[in-house]
């Protein structure tokens, strides 16, 4: 299975079309690049690319996005609510699938230097990259933003980790690191940006000041208001969503506005958001209003419906979440199939599929039947009193359902790629056995080498 990396670079640009468009290009016209989101605001000034590639192609895929933002973007013109400190604000490398935080981290610098090479600009290292401690803390960088960029860059303490020092106008400098899968959200409140920052404050982890931290861990938070929406958001970066869950940011802001009278109209994802942290939403929800909702697909409409998520623009599941975006060999899966396909895969002349994914498949259609009867049993006047043990039955039935579709690709995969490596095997054993050849060849010819009495050989060796 392939490698995947999210790249998610921020650009100081969200308002000029051309410019946001030119970007978008060079990204998805690189090879082995997948752009799978252009989220841009016009009042932050600041577009969001979200794509996705095999490590070495994300990081070129970064690469030329930044050069068509060195050649069009001119930092010292910029305003937006949003902080920024260059042209290309922000590149965090992130693992998807197959890959470890220690590639990440290899993607992270080596962009940072390509980009100081080729560009000439300074570099910084935040996040799992950062080389200091107090770099690791992507504000503590950006402290001061673009404009006090120019005294930063004369202190020692702040010498880019690629780059030479300099403040180039036009472009400011660039943070670039490893991170886990950040969701960035945002709150929709009636009121002034002064309101919305005080309970970003309250909310945020950093909190006010030094001794007096806020009340949610991993998340970043602050308060601006959209001029073409009219509204004010909590604007937060939740830096590790199983330690403080989508859910419980809307539930504490929702909170503070309601002691401060405040109207919560919605909310806001930017970019792309894991199926997990929808599905841990839905199950809260669920658990709360005591429902009963067993299909992905209806927990995931239960948490845009509870959190407004549709509240500024439709919200497309198959557009957001990012496991529905990618995934592997979906056009190629034994499930995908029709049963006449299926069928004739398994009785073609291949080892693969065979007896395990057939079982998989049975045991999924005996789990699906188990999850009928329940579902036309539940619900009904006649059998009301069953409805409890319903509630029991069927999230079993219907769990186990999904899990054994997912073994029919599964067991396939693993039997194929176990043949590829008793294949790869015989290879270097076939290889072994000719090179062993011609070694015991050498050490004969080694062994026993004519004297200059051509009539008594010398014996050599042991």
């Amino acid at each position: 299975m392939s490698k995947l990396v999210e790249c998610v670079p921020n650009f100081s640009e969200g308002n000029n079309k051309e410019v946001i468009d030119a970007i978008s290009e060079a990204i998805s016209q690189t090879q082995g690049c997948v752009l799978l989101d252009v989220d841009a605001g016009p009042s932050t000034n600041r577009t969001v690319y979200t794509f996705v590639g095999t490590p070495e192609d994300v990081v070129d895929g970064a690469l030329r996005a930044a050069r068509v933002a060195f050649q069009l973007i001119d930092m010292s013109r910029h305003k937006g609510e949003h902080p920024r400190m260059g042209a290309l604000d922000v590149c965090p490398f992130v693992p998807v699938m197959n890959v470890t935080m220690e590639e990440c981290i290899h993607c992270a610098n080596l962009f940072g230097k390509q980009l100081s090479t080729e560009l000439g600009v300074p570099v910084y290292l935040y996040g799992e990259a950062a080389r200091k401690e107090s770099r690791k803390s992507l504000p503590a960088v950006r402290a001061g933003e673009y404009e006090a960029l120019p005294e930063k860059l004369k202190k020692a303490e702040w010498a880019p980790d690629f780059g030479s020092p300099t403040f180039l106008p036009k472009w400011g400098a660039t943070v670039t690191g490893a991170r886990k899968f950040l969701i960035a959200y945002n709150i929709n409140l009636l009121c002034t940006k002064e309101l919305a920052h005080r309970i970003a404050l309250n909310i945020r982890e950093q909190g006010r000041a030094q001794h007096q931290p806020g009340r949610l861990k991993k998340v970043q938070g602050l308060g601006w208001y959209l001029d073409e929406e009219n509204i004010a958001q909590v604007s937060t970066n939740l830096l590790d969503f199983e330690t403080t869950a989508l859910h419980t940011v809307y539930e504490e802001v929702c909170k503070d506005a309601q002691e401060l009278n405040l109207p919560v109209v919605g909310s806001q994802l930017v970019g792309l958001i894991p199926k997990a942290a929808m599905l841990a939403a839905a199950e809260f929800y669920i658990k709360k209003e005591n429902l009963f909702i067993v299909e992905e697909e209806q927990k995931i409409r239960l948490v845009v419906s509870r959190l407004g998520l549709d509240s500024l623009s439709p919200f497309n599941t198959r557009e957001r979440i990012i496991e529905y975006m990618v995934q592997d060999g979906k056009d190629g899966s034994l499930v995908s199939k029709s049963l006449h396909s299926f069928v004739r895969a398994v009785g073609a002349r291949s080892a693969a599929p065979g007896g395990g994914s057939v079982s998989a498949a049975m045991s999924a259609m005996g789990a699906a039947l188990g999850c009928m009867v329940g579902l036309m049993t539940y619900g009904k006047r006649q059998f009301e009193e069953l409805d409890s043990v319903m509630r029991n039955l069927i999230p079993p039935f219907h769990q186990a359902m999904n899990e054994l579709i997912a073994m029919v690709d599964t067991d396939s995969q693993a039997f194929t790629s176990y043949m590829l490596a008793c294949n790869a095997n015989h290879e270097v054993l076939g290889k072994g056995r000719m090179l062993s050849g011609i070694l015991c060849k050498i050490l004969a010819a080694l062994l026993v080498i004519p004297c200059r009495t051509p009539t008594y050989p010398c014996l050599r060796g042991d």
